[in-house]
């Protein structure tokens, strides 16, 4: 989900033209392929098969570690064998795209959960209905994962790993500013207040919050959940009109816009394309920030954690990270399926990743062991109930490519102040509905 986990986003979803060119035309490409061979998922059983077979699996670069300890859980406990290879960020979409072009994708492969719909939609993905219907604990699993991979009525995707976008704040910075180290804001307004507070310090490189003002990616998953909090929407049902010119998301742009003008924003942040985003939080100069709840094992210092505030009050969390199916090209479903069954399962889910401080994707495990140990992963467990996953095909084109609508709106509104919202939600609309 890296290299750097203090620099890097786990839920960085920012591509480039090159990639998403060689993505469409890997995909043309798929569309006229032979069929996908017999895979044996059909009859795979409830739990596949375990005979010794290696497996191969891809993932991005920022679900590195969890993916390493997965692989590493599954392998020691199973005679399959899962080959892992990580993908650098920015080359994941054009990996992918060449790979289903020429027919050689990996068994199994992990998707930014937002371009799931995208690319279960152009046959990437086996069918795994029946599989995944015949799990007891179905209704828990993640919903918005599972909506991402659902196409037709037919179930591809899993989730792999769940990103959420959660508020951290340094507790001792807030202290200094005279703010209770334990409670954070309960609105947007408040969330304003208390960056500009940090600010008002006026310590050395140290600022009252950070974002990426150029990333796509790293603002709608830290600004959508404020919209959702009010009880608001995104995007319309169908993913196809954007909604994002409401009374609510006026209030986050000229927010923002009032945070940069009055210097309490990290001035890197202005440019910030993706890659160290995260960064002057995890250094402890900045005060408080809408962040991905998967760095909080490695921010090294005490943080307090709560969902991301609506305008007027609530919380809640873009419920992001990775989904993951088992690919058009594999001939071994059926060892493919034991390792996903097993991914769902409480010893991946709490014996790995609950115990590595991340999310569950599963409801009825989100109290266990770890998590109580940790009031904070309590927290992160339960704001994911109130989180949301938007579903777009083209989601990619409208809000996380380096030309989006999505883009330029920001670009507009907080470092422009030309106040074209309404004509800018209209042209996210327009790419939504090609």
């Amino acid at each position: 989900m890296h290299s750097s986990r203090g620099r890097r986003s786990p839920f960085r979803v920012v591509a480039s033209l090159v990639a998403v060119g060689a993505l469409v035309g890997g995909l043309a490409a798929c569309s006229s392929s032979p069929a996908a061979p017999e895979s044996g998922l059909a009859q795979a059983g409830a739990e596949g098969v375990d005979d010794g077979s290696t497996l191969t699996l891809w993932t991005r670069a920022p679900l590195e570690k969890q993916a390493k300890l997965l692989v590493e859980a599954y392998n020691s406990s199973h005679q399959n064998k899962v080959e892992l290879t990580v993908v650098p960020n920015d080359d994941y979409v054009a990996k992918v795209g060449a790979a289903a072009g020429s027919n050689s994708l990996p068994d199994l492969f992990a998707a930014d959960i937002v371009y799931a719909p995208n690319w279960v939609q152009q046959g990437l993905f086996q069918d795994l209905t029946t599989n995944i219907d015949g799990l007891s604990f179905k209704d828990q699993i993640n919903k918005g994962h599972l909506d991402a991979g659902t196409a037709d009525g037919k179930e591809h995707v899993l989730p792999f790993v769940l990103d959420l976008s959660m508020l951290f704040w340094n507790k001792d910075l807030f202290k200094q500013a005279g703010l209770d180290p334990e409670v954070g804001p309960k609105n947007y307004a408040e969330f304003a207040e208390y960056a500009k507070k940090i600010q008002a310090l006026n310590l050395p490189d140290t600022y009252g919050t950070a974002t990426g003002l150029n990333c796509g990616g790293c603002t709608l998953f830290t600004w959508f959940p404020s919209i959702w909090a009010d009880g608001n929407e995104v995007l319309s049902d169908d993913g196809t009109e954007s909604l994002l010119a409401s009374d609510d998301a006026k209030e986050i742009y000229s927010t923002w816009k009032d945070l940069v003008d009055s210097g309490a924003v990290l001035p890197s942040s202005i440019d910030e394309a993706g890659p160290t985003w995260t960064a002057g939080f995890t250094e402890g100069k900045v005060g408080l920030q809408f962040y991905p709840a998967t760095l909080l094992s490695s921010t090294p210092f005490d943080a307090g954690v709560s969902g991301i505030p609506g305008v007027n009050g609530g919380q809640s969390t873009f419920v992001g990270g990775d989904g993951i199916g088992v690919s058009k090209d594999s001939t071994k479903g059926a060892q493919a399926w034991n390792f996903l069954n097993w991914l769902m399962s409480e010893d991946a889910q709490v014996g790995v990743l609950a115990k590595n401080g991340d999310a569950v994707s599963r409801s009825d495990l989100t109290d266990n062991q770890y998590s109580s140990a940790d009031p904070r992963v309590v927290t992160i467990n339960e704001v994911a109930a109130k989180g949301k996953t938007p579903v777009a095909l083209n989601f990619q084109q409208a809000f996380n490519a380096p030309n989006s609508p999505w883009l330029t709106m920001i670009r507009n509104e907080i470092l422009g102040g030309k106040n074209t919202v309404d004509a800018d939600n209209d042209q996210i609309s327009a790419v939504l509905s090609q």
